[in-house]
């Protein structure tokens, strides 16, 4: 039973990381995530259901719209396989607990706005509202302990980023300093600065990268919210093991 559960816990996150792919590319632009349904940005040709079984339908297309042949960008199948994994590996975790409960909320916020900042730089301050009753909800039905660590965790997590950003002149965006104070909330105080490190330290890399790619010359502006996003869900479910590893090393 375990596996058929994990493998129907899978689908649902496929299927919702479809719509969460929606939610990050409309809401930025206040466009409603109902109407029109999805279509072709090329084409404009309204999807079928074929065209929009998650993960399976890009790679029978070729990654290619069935009508224009205009190329479908691989974030689509890349966010839906990734909450789908999230969600079965939550299960796995944690099973049907109130944790769980909290654990596939983290997920689906992370995966939006992941998608919102890879398509404009943004955090959208509307999907962050939507998340932070259900994530205080969340944290009732099962509190951090101490309780009051996720008050703390939330006031610390968005002050320090606040800090940076006055410091920096700029150098923080307003969306990543709000999306901390949900962390800080979910995670608590130590596991959110952890969080901070972390992120700090895999968006580095990934800009080292990113350079040696592009080249020196070329300045684009680098999403952050993937590197806080990987550095989160890091934490959330391994935050514990790594600090003991460190503490045991030393």
């Amino acid at each position: 039973m375990e596996i058929a559960y994990t493998i129907t816990v899978l689908i649902v996150g496929l299927v919702l990381g479809s719509f969460f792919n929606v939610v990050g590319l409309r809401v930025p632009l206040k466009e409603s995530i109902v109407r029109p349904p999805s279509h072709c940005t090329s084409c404009q040709r309204q999807l079928t259901a074929l065209d929009l079984v998650p993960v399976l339908s890009y790679l029978f297309l070729g990654g290619k719209c069935r009508s224009c042949g205009q190329k479908i960008s691989w974030i689509y199948p890349l966010m839906e396989l990734i909450t789908g994994v999230l969600f079965a590996f939550a299960y796995w975790k944690l099973g049907f607990s109130t944790e769980f409960f909290v654990a596939l909320l983290l997920i689906s916020l992370l995966v939006i706005i992941v998608v919102s900042d890879f398509a404009y730089m943004l955090i959208p301050d509307k999907v962050l509202l939507f998340f932070l009753p259900l994530l205080v909800l969340g944290r009732v039905m099962s509190p951090l302990s101490p309780w009051w660590d996720s008050i703390v965790g939330a006031v610390v997590g968005f002050g320090i980023l606040y800090i940076i950003a006055v410091l920096s002149r700029g150098g923080m965006g307003g969306g990543d300093i709000k999306l901390f104070f949900l962390l800080g909330l979910v995670l608590g105080t130590i596991h959110a600065i952890l969080t901070l490190f972390l992120a700090a330290v895999i968006g580095m890399i990934v800009g080292i990268v990113v350079l040696k790619v592009r080249g020196q010359g070329r300045k684009t502006p680098i999403p952050f919210a993937p590197s806080i996003a990987l550095a989160a869900i890091i934490i959330y479910f391994y935050g514990d093991a790594l600090m003991n590893w460190y503490l045991g090393f030393w």
